[in-house]
């Protein structure tokens, strides 16, 4: 973990667990929401089939990933972990 990282974890005060969820959550989300559907136009665009099957199954497991940390973080709301 880098020290601007760091520095930031303090002060949220959430446990290391809570953090790292919330860290990846926003990473995939990001990738989900922001990145792959242009990956996936650019392929199409080049008619590279087999780069938008790579791409759309990537799309699937980050989706995947998303509502598992999804339910994790509610499971850490729920549990009161987030104050």
């Amino acid at each position: 973990m880098t020290t601007e990282m760091s520095a930031k974890h303090e002060a949220t005060r959430l446990t290391n667990s809570t953090y790292d969820i919330i860290r990846a959550l926003e990473k995939d989300a990001d990738f989900l929401y922001s990145t792959v559907d242009r990956y996936i136009d650019d392929a199409s665009k080049e008619n590279r089939s087999d780069l938008i099957g790579v791409w759309n199954t990537i799309k699937q497991d980050k989706e995947r990933h998303v509502q598992l940390l999804r339910e994790a973080l509610a499971k850490e709301a729920k549990e009161e972990r987030l104050k």
